[in-house]
Parts: structure tokens; sequence; C-alpha cells
């Protein structure tokens, strides 16, 4: 048992094992950037529930039940700051958050904050962990996938860089878009990353699948992902790859 004042000393990393826990979205932004330098965008924005979605519990009343419990009003804190002296636009999912699924104002977040950084001529960097498209809000959850892929592809066209972070888990429609687009795809170690669940597909498809399928691991040695780095030296990498890419501080 890690005491909880260790873990949180420690960026959430178990001392013992060198287990990845969850972090929030606070938490990643705080680790890596410059202290006091994040100014948030975009917090106003809301999302509604167009659809009047019923299930065991109604979209709103998720929506309040998530805002309540995690403090935030989405799963998605973005905006730009500092990091190691480069200006970058940020945006960071919060997993605690209806499981970081994206729907309209995560979509639209996420793709205000690449926008940013295109205008800016800064680089993005995207903090990535979803269980994919959120189905309360039907096909406007999946029209995100497409906003983010354009607004990463006029990025690249104005020849700016783009760093994706892939934590643990990493899937579905978040994974097929915005995620899976980066210059340089990092994941954290042993992170669970891919698009249907492994259960669905050996339903699927009848066969067993590999051994370590779907971890960052096994991804990085079939060239899917560039590099995997350690939490505790996520922030040294990125500014060392923001050298490479000669960003002006």
């Amino acid at each position: 048992v890690v005491p909880e004042i260790e873990l949180a000393q420690n960026q959430r990393v178990c001392p013992r094992c060198d287990y990845h826990f969850a972090q929030s979205a606070k938490e990643r932004i705080e680790n890596l950037l410059d202290p006091d330098t994040f100014v948030e965008m975009d917090a106003d924005l809301r999302s509604v529930d167009i659809l009047r979605f019923q299930g065991m519990a109604s979209y709103k009343d998720r929506l309040k039940k998530y805002q309540e419990s995690t403090g935030l009003f989405d799963a998605v804190i973005s905006g730009h700051g500092i990091l190691d002296g480069y200006k970058v636009a940020i945006a960071v999912m919060d997993f605690d958050f209806l499981a970081a699924t994206m729907g309209s104002v995560v979509g639209e977040r996420i793709t205000r904050a690449i926008e940013y950084g295109t205008a800016e001529h800064s680089p993005v960097i995207i903090v990535a962990a979803s269980g994919g498209a959120r189905m309360y809000e039907g096909m406007l959850s999946l029209m995100q996938m497409a906003k983010t892929a354009g607004a990463l592809a006029r990025h690249a066209q104005e020849q700016l860089p783009y760093i994706s972070i892939l934590t643990n888990p990493t899937t579905a429609g978040v994974m097929a878009s915005f995620a899976s687009l980066g210059d340089v795809i990092i994941a954290e170690p042993k992170s669970m990353i891919g698009f249907a669940g492994p259960r669905v597909i050996k339903e699927t498809t009848h066969q067993d699948l590999p051994e370590r399928f779907q971890t960052a691991e096994f991804l990085q040695e079939h060239g899917l992902i560039d590099m995997i780095v350690h939490r505790k030296k996520m922030r040294e990498q990125i500014s060392r790859l923001l050298s490479y890419f000669a960003v002006a501080p």
C-alpha cells in the first residue's frame, strides 16, 4: 500500500513497482508546464443535452454528477502556457469525467486549442485519455473526429509541430482521430491503446489475440508509436523534441 501523499509527490507513479496511476488534467498541466504560465481558454463552453438522451440516468444528470465529482465542466482542459521556455498550446483530457469521452465541447475545445497554436505559430501538445466518442450526443460526437483532424491538417500545412501523448487508456474515436496524428506520438508505459476492445475483436474475428496486444510496448514494437516515456521524464523529453523542431522560445 502506497500512501496517497507519497503518490502525489511522485506524479502518481508507484515508487515500488513504477505503475503509472491515472492523473487528473490539472495535475498533468502542473507537471508539464512552467509554474504559473498556464492560461485556460474556452472554460465557459458547456455540453447541451440536445438529444434529450434517456438511459439509466439522463445525460443532463450524468453531466451534473461528473461536474460535481471532478470540479470540471467537461473532460478536457485546454489553453496555452510555457514549457521550459517554449510557448505551447495544450489540451489535456481527464478520464475521471465520463471516461473522457469526446462530445461537442471536448472536440470544440481541442479544435480551438489547435487553432490557437496555428495562429500563434506555436507547437500543439495534446494529452489523450479516452473511452471514445460520447454516445449521449450521437452524430455530434462523431463529427468531432473530423473536426479535430481537420484543424490538425491546417496546423501541419503551416509546418508547425504537434506532439501527441497517449495515456492509459486511449481508445476508440479519440485514438482514431487526433490522438494518432502526432508528428511525434509518445505513450506512457503499459498504457492500453487501440480502437475496439480486445473482447470485441476476439468475438468478431474468432481468433486469439497476440500477447500484450494493445499495450504501448506492443504498438512501439510494430511502429505505431514513436516512443514510450516515463511520466517523470515527459517534460524533459518534450522540451528536447521542441528544440529539435527549432521552435523559438
